[in-house]
This record gives C-alpha cells, structure tokens and sequence, in this order.
C-alpha cells in the first residue's frame, strides 16, 4: 500500500484544475515515447460552448464529442495468425455526452463505441471487432472541498474507461481498434492536474463480444491503489502504484489466480533537454498449484534538441521475465494486466512478458503539424524456454536460442485541418535464430495508411 501513503501525504497541498482561488500549478509530462495519458474525458470531446456553434454558446456544462477512425494495413507474412498476406481495412467511432456543472455534484458520462473490420483474411477477433456498444457509462459525484483541503474528491459508479502510469499496465488502447474497459467503482482524491493524487479501483473487466451486448467477467475482480507526487518534479515525478488481479472459477476449466503487482514509476525532464522515464514491477501470488514470482522493468533516457525540428533522440532498454522452467511449481512469466502493444512493437509482434527488448528512436517535428519518427528495436526471449506468446511460438527444451529478431519503424502524423489527422507507417521485421528454429521465418513487412477525423477542433 506504498502508493496510499506516499500520495495520501500529498493531496493536501495539491490544487484542483477546478479552483479559482488555487494557487497555479501545472505538473510535467513525461516525454518518454507513448507514454501520454487519454485525458478525461477523451481529448475528441469539447464543451458545447467552446464548439463555435452560437446556439450552443450557453451551454458550458454539455460536453460532447465525435470521433471517427479509419486505417487501411497491408500485412505481408504476419506472424500473429499465419497469413501471408491480408488487407484489412479497420473502421471505428466513438461519440461521447457528459453533463456537469449544472447539476453538480452529480455528473454523468456516456462514451458509445462501434469498432469493426472489413476485407480481412485473418480469423475475427474482439481485438477488431466490437459493434455498437457501451465503452463508458457512469455517475460520479464531485466534490470541491470534501476532505477540507481545498482538493477535489470523485467517486464513480458504472462502465470506465481509463489509463494510467506510463500505459503499460492498464490503458485504453489507443492503436487497438477495440478499447479495455471496466465494471465498478473509482475514487479519485486530489486533482490529476495538481501536485498530488491518488486513485482507488474497484472494477471488473468487461469481456468483449463482437455482436452482442458487452458485459463483466463475473470471475475476475480488479483492485488497484495508483498515486503520483509532483513536488519534487524538478528532479522526478513519482508514481507509486499497488494492483491485485483475482481470478477465481468454476465449471469445466476451474481457475483459481490472485496476481498483486508492486512498482514504482520516476520520471523527470531537465532544462538541459534531457528527460527520463522508468517503471519497475514485481508480481506475486498463486496460479492454482503453481506460485507467482515475476517481475519486470522498462527505463528510457531521451534528449531534445533545441533546433527547429526539435528532434528527440531516444534510447529505452524493457524487461519482462519469462518461466524459467516448464516443469517447476513457480510461474515466473510477468502478467503485463491491461496493458498495450505498443510502443513495445510497432507490428503488435510483442507485449511485456518474457521480453528484452533494447531499442533507439527519434522524433521530429518539422513544423506544427507535421510530426516524423523512426526507431530500431531488437527482440530477445528473457527465458529461451518459455513462450513468444504472440506468435505461439515455444521451445520446451531452450534448445532454439533466444533472439527473436530485429524491428525497423517509421511513421508520419499530418494534422491537416483542425478536424483531420492523416498517419502513414511502415515496419519490417528481420526473424533471429529462436523465429527459424521454430517455424517458417520469413521477413515482415506492414504498411497502414491511417485517417482520423473529429467532429469539433
């Protein structure tokens, strides 16, 4: 309960985005390669009054959005399902209403999703497909001053949607065409825009269904304690966090798995232009007859420069443990939770379990609107005897090496218009020693084509 203490000392001088008579206060963000947080609500909603619409002018406790995504790919020899090659074509929208203000301290939030894919070859899946459903729905009552100490409290009830740390154990999926989301409640003390926080979960994931009505797993519960301290950000923004995944069944194929995730997330950005952003975890707990032992880590060290282009020049080394051995009572494989894919592997090829992954990247912006970037990255199995779990690729015996292979990326973001965002992509993958040892090993290619629009700018 690290991130209870440590934030809970904090909320008391940290101030509320929402309070006029609070000092200013604005924390850093953390400039380490897809870290940035969805913000609540989602950054595609806008006040009503803010809209430009003049019948809309006065109506500043609306908050409304509509966003919609488009993304063409052209994969050749994937190694996610076997195809040699396949052009989906994936199509996702997103409309959002929430009410405060007016009726404070009562505020409510609906987010609707229709995610979808179309000239695919490979097998369907709810990571493509969720048509027309709930993503969020929630009441929350907000407080401005409950706890006497000038700081925000809200409290939560219903389906959510949400991210946190630096994404890679819980987040909403921004590249996946379908979103993770929750069943339960949400505290939230302090305000995630002033010097401290803390947020309490108590949710059930949703198990998605790509026809029907979406509903909680009924046998898996989610607990989390995250909290964040800014007040020393001149040197580091920390992030402690404590987490417990329980998963308990019954039926034909009983489970019984209690996961507890402990770590810490610093990070800092220094006048001088260089920046860093770390995450180190370890996992305990039981998995029927097998216990938990893991843990897991990812440090990043980047420097900006100060011409024009301002191009940021990066280097991360990310660390998951794997099983050691297949027939002892301990899994040692790190369990990545809610996590996303990406910036793991711009081709989805990769996650945060049983991985060393070193990689380089820089990131430019030629101008306002145009963003251009690139990177290598290599892949190693942590333990040559456990999984590539992506590519159900495993050697039992760790007689197959553990060199995956190697990844070159590179991508372009274009804001056209206030309303449209056009990004274009390539990635190849180059198989290593453990990829030829268990299977055909050809090289990869992955093309996309992506358009983005939203309804206001």
């Amino acid at each position: 309960m690290i991130a209870i203490v440590l934030a809970a000392g904090v909320i008391g001088s940290a101030h509320s985005a929402d309070d006029a008579t609070a000092a200013p206060f604005k924390p850093i963000e953390s400039r380490g390669y897809g870290t940035r947080n969805e913000s609540e609500p989602p950054r595609y909603v806008r006040r009503a009054s803010e809209t430009g619409y003049e019948s809309l002018s006065d109506l500043d406790w609306l908050q409304v959005g509509a966003d919609y995504r488009a993304r063409f790919e052209l994969r050749h020899h994937d190694y996610r399902n076997g195809t040699d090659s396949d052009q989906p074509l994936l199509l996702r929208s997103r409309l959002f209403v929430g009410v405060d203000r007016i009726i404070d301290p009562l505020r409510l939030g609906v987010e609707l999703q229709d995610a979808r894919i179309v000239n695919s070859d490979a097998p369907n899946t709810t990571r493509d497909i969720d048509k027309l459903d709930i993503l969020q729905a929630y009441a929350e009552l907000y407080g401005r001053d409950w706890l006497g100490s000038g700081e925000p409290v809200r409290l939560q009830v219903g389906r959510l949607a949400f991210e946190y740390l630096d994404r890679r154990l819980i987040s909403r999926n921004p590249w996946r065409n379908t979103t993770n989301n929750f069943e339960g409640f949400r505290a939230v003390f302090g305000s995630h825009n002033g010097i401290g926080w803390l947020d309490l979960l108590a949710v059930k994931p949703v198990l998605l269904d790509a026809d029907e009505p979406d509903n909680d797993d009924k046998g898996r519960w989610f607990y989390a304690a995250i909290g964040s301290y800014s007040g020393w950000q001149q040197v580091v923004t920390l992030q402690p966090f404590a987490m417990l995944l329980e998963e308990h069944r019954n039926g034909s194929t009983p489970l019984d798995r209690d996961v507890y995730t402990y770590g810490v997330r610093g990070y800092g950005v220094f006048t001088s232009g260089f920046d860093y952003d770390a995450t180190f975890a370890v996992q305990a707990g039981h998995s029927a007859a097998l216990d938990t032992q893991a843990h897991a880590g990812v440090v990043e060290v980047g420097y900006t420069d100060t011409r024009p282009w301002k191009p940021r020049y990066s280097a991360s080394i990310g660390y998951a443990s794997g099983d050691r051995d297949p027939n002892d009572d301990e899994n040692n494989r790190f369990n990545r939770l809610f996590g996303f894919g990406r910036p793991w592997s711009a081709n989805d090829y990769h996650i945060w379990e049983n991985i060393i992954t070193p990689k380089l990247r820089v990131e430019t912006r030629p101008s306002r609107d145009l963003q251009w970037e690139a990177g290598y990255s290599a892949f190693f199995l942590e333990s040559d005897t456990d999984s590539w779990s992506v590519a159900s690729r495993r050697d039992r015996t760790g007689q197959s090496g553990d060199f995956i292979g190697h990844e070159a990326d590179t991508r372009v973001r274009w804001r056209s218009s206030p309303y449209l965002e056009i990004i274009g992509g390539y990635t190849h993958f180059f198989p290593g020693e453990f990829t030829r040892n268990t299977g055909p090993a050809p090289d990869s290619d992955f093309v996309y084509l992506e358009l983005n629009f939203q309804l206001f700018k």
